[in-house]
């Protein structure tokens, strides 16, 4: 039974395929000249305000209404945005932006006759300084290297006129420019803020590509072109869509029929639709496909693994054999990432063979930094170190995940006990993995990690002892002095170089003391249709619509 409902389902997917290519009609507005960019986000959007923008859906809405003092670029380096120069301090710790004088905040009715005004320092001022109001930000914790001391006269952030906005440091940190590339530092209206208060998550004011038109939480977001911004293709004003629209289909068999019916023109990431439908087993687009929809595939900033408390000051963990490096180490050891990458994620990324570190950062070196391969010798040798020959006596342990990886765990599951390694796999809901892992009730967890800002001090800082979970996302309670201590030299230094080699050996000691088992360095990927060009692809993962166009088929 269940066989012949793949089958129909697989013969459904077919049937509207072909239906659609032969009609090949393209789904319109009403105003058929204007160029509209749909998409699907299966998680939904919570809100529109860049200082709670903590997710992934969050941010690529936000990226379309908003602008910071500097931006990344595809290559993840950082460039101007409203600030058009900065300089730096020779002691690293005052940064002086100029910002430029064309940029106005989006027309809207907090403002006098509803015209959008120019933006200047005291509006980065003021966005920045409400970034420390837990109760509306969501990024407090990166504001700690701002000095805001006597020296400073309390002022962390300093606007002298118009166009020159300060930023004062306690202590150089190298990241810092990369850190501003994130939505949270985006700036905002006074205005808005007060005309519309708690409401402001569903009323953005911005200064971005794109103007916000209606939201109707589940159902719909519509973003209008900004006929008034400020970046130029060279000749043309950005940008080229005269609208977005954002849908909030949750099953992804109905989004990607929709996809097929031509209403939405890019679906992204691997839980959008099945990929062993669309993808053959080396993750190439099947030829059924190939004909309307592109495949773009890129180095994501995204390490999946598990996770392993190692805390012995916490009471699961003192009768946990996971306190003990070499059951960690036989674990690493004791499953093929190579197999399960193939297998059940179509080669969608990278076996994590390496360190922690993702592929796309200048750090990630697999010759320098040796991680672990299927080794079953390897296992038994280490069982034997710590006193559990070939497994005997060594009590079951329980693998915490959701529904999302169970294929994935259920395959490390049954390897390990090939490997006299048991372990049960509990799934549980998403929200109720988050609050365990982040209140230390369990020892062993699936977890991932994206990269917050394209710097490998974002990956390290999770295993610096100061930044223990709940306060910190050192979930493991990893401690090591060595660790901590090059970690610290590392965010001070500028060279780009010496930064590099610290990271790796970072890494290497992470790696060898085993509180996490790297699974696979992830990938962005998406099916785009053929008729939308100039959408680029990012290790962040960060969606740009300025510069896309969209060609409408007749």
């Amino acid at each position: 039974m269940i066989f012949a409902k793949k089958i129909s389902y697989s013969v459904l997917i077919i049937i509207t395929f072909l239906l659609f290519t032969i009609a090949c009609k393209d789904n319109r507005n009403e105003n058929e000249d204007r160029t509209v960019f749909n998409y699907n986000e299966m998680a939904g959007i919570s809100g529109l305000d860049p200082a709670s923008a903590n997710n992934l859906e969050d941010i690529w809405a936000v990226n379309q209404l908003y602008n910071g003092l500097v931006q990344l670029n595809d290559s993840l380096q950082v460039v101007p945005c409203i600030a058009k120069r900065w300089d730096i301090s020779d002691n690293g710790l005052t940064y002086t932006f100029i910002l430029r004088k064309d940029i106005y905040f989006h027309d809207n009715k907090c403002f006098k006759n509803e015209k959008g005004r120019q933006v200047t320092a005291k509006d980065f001022v003021a966005s920045f300084n409400r970034l420390y109001d837990a109760r509306v930000s969501s990024a407090v914790s990166l504001l700690n290297s701002i000095d805001r001391t006597e020296k400073t006269e309390y002022k962390g952030f300093l606007a002298t006129n118009d166009s020159t906005f300060i930023i004062h440091l306690k202590e150089p940190t190298s990241a810092f420019l990369s850190i501003l590339t994130m939505k949270y530092f985006s700036v905002i209206p006074a205005e808005a803020l007060e005309f519309y208060g708690q409401e402001f998550r569903r009323n953005p004011v911005g200064t971005g590509p794109f103007k916000f038109k209606f939201w109707e939480e589940g159902t719909k977001l519509v973003l209008l072109k900004n006929d008034n911004y400020f970046e130029f293709d060279g000749k043309n004003r950005l940008p080229y869509l005269d609208a977005v629209t954002i849908s909030f289909i949750k099953d992804k068999e109905t989004a990607f029929m929709e996809l097929l019916n031509g209403k939405y023109d890019m679906l992204s990431g691997a839980d959008a639709f099945n990929i062993n439908e669309v993808l053959d087993k080396n993750g190439n687009l099947k030829q059924v496909y190939g004909e309307k929809f592109v495949l773009q595939k890129q180095n994501y900033l995204k390490t999946d693994y598990l996770g392993i408390l190692v805390d012995e000051n916490i009471e699961i963990v003192k009768n946990s054999p996971l306190k003990i490096k070499s059951i960690r180490q036989a674990i690493n050891y004791g499953f093929d990432r190579e197999k399960m990458v193939k297998f059940f994620r179509n080669n969608i990324g990278y076996p994590a063979t390496s360190g922690y570190i993702p592929h796309g950062l200048p750090s990630f070196n697999d010759s320098i930094v040796k991680g672990y391969t299927y080794n079953p010798d390897k296992v038994r040798q280490l069982l034997l170190e710590a006193g559990y020959p070939d497994g005997k006596n060594l009590p079951e342990i329980t693998l915490h995940t959701t529904d999302n990886y169970l294929e994935q765990t259920e395959f490390i599951q049954a390897q390990l006990a090939e490997n006299n390694i048991k372990v049960n796999v509990s799934v549980d809901k998403p929200v109720v993995l988050r609050h365990a892992v982040s209140s230390c009730e369990y020892n062993l967890f699936k977890k991932s990690w994206v990269g917050d800002y394209a710097d490998e001090e974002n990956f390290m800082s999770s295993f610096y002892s100061k930044n223990f979970c709940p306060v910190g996302s050192n979930y493991t309670h990893y401690k090591n002095m060595e660790f901590d201590l090059l970690f610290e030299k590392a965010i001070h230094e500028s060279n780009r170089d010496i930064k590099t080699k610290l990271y790796q050996k970072m890494d290497q000691l992470l790696i060898d003391d085993a509180p996490i088992i790297p699974l696979y360095y992830d990938q962005v990927i998406r099916l785009v249709r053929k008729n939308i060009t100039g959408l680029q692809t990012n290790a962040m993962n960060l969606l740009n619509l300025k510069l896309v166009k969209k060609e409408l088929q007749k």
